[in-house]
């Protein structure tokens, strides 16, 4: 189970709850939580938060099935295209995978404007801005548009113990700035070539649930995906923003759940 920006492991505890027949695996990635955080931004590329779960799959024992959200499903993308022999069937919630969502940040749409606070994200004054009064800036753009109702009390406390040791922001922001992700200004689209199916098809059955009042991530990210996932069923959930598993916990595992078992994965 593999979380999202600015989350850590810890994320996926509701939905594991309702999980109880399964061994759920929630690693903090690197930069994230108790993970390993180096500061240099060539850390954060591609290949090796690839490596780094190719690793403790192949410790596990491989193929397993992989569960993702937000930033974790970009990787369990890049993880199943390069390596699908470690992945018997993949869940995204709530993530796109690369070539829609190049296609919608390139366009100057709607999904470049949702997405203007990447380059945010990775100003160097980035953590200047988002750390002090307990990441108040941090929790500001984590809240954008959407319901926050879960991050409170004890929760609240376990992600500001987590934001808060040495080195994890720059560690969360780094995976912003060492991506090549190119997004467009609104209006002004770019001239970028479509990552082609070939080089970025997904191989194994794959289940995407949607949480349908996302705001971060536009539901324009789905169109075309069956082009990339030839085994692809997409389960859109009503009353959910990009936190659906928070929000909808029970809901999520289940979903999760029907998926595996009629896949046997």
């Amino acid at each position: 189970m593999l979380h999202g920006f600015p989350e850590y492991g810890g994320a996926w505890r509701e939905v594991a709850e309702h999980l109880p027949d399964y061994h759920c695996i929630a690693p903090d990635q690197r930069g994230y939580g108790q993970s390993w955080a180096p500061s240099d931004v060539s850390h954060y590329k591609a290949r090796h938060l690839v490596g780094d779960l190719a690793a403790l799959i192949e410790q596990i024992g491989a193929p397993v099935p992989v569960v993702a959200h937000d930033w974790g499903a970009a990787i369990a993308y890049a993880l199943t295209i390069r390596h699908p022999e470690l992945v018997s069937a993949l869940v995204v919630v709530n993530g796109v995978h690369p070539g829609p969502f190049q296609r919608e940040l390139a366009k100057g749409g709607s999904q470049s404007e949702a997405s203007a606070y990447i380059d945010y994200l990775r100003d160097p004054r980035a953590e200047e801005r988002l750390a002090p009064d307990d990441f108040a800036g941090l929790r500001r753009l984590f809240a954008a548009k959407m319901d926050m109702a879960w991050l409170d009390g004890p929760v609240l406390q376990d992600y500001l113990r987590e934001w808060g040791r040495e080195g994890r922001l720059t560690g969360m922001l780094n995976w912003y700035r060492a991506s090549p992700l190119q997004v467009a200004k609104p209006g002004q689209p770019l001239d970028i070539p479509p990552i082609s199916p070939e080089a970025a098809m997904i191989r194994v059955p794959h289940l995407v649930i949607w949480g349908e009042d996302d705001r971060a991530l536009l539901p324009e990210c789905l169109e075309g995906l069956e082009v990339y996932c030839p085994d692809l069923t997409i389960r859109r959930v009503p009353g959910a923003d990009h936190w659906i598993c928070h929000q909808k916990p029970a809901e999520v595992a289940a979903l999760i759940r029907e998926f595996l078992a009629a896949r046997a994965a």
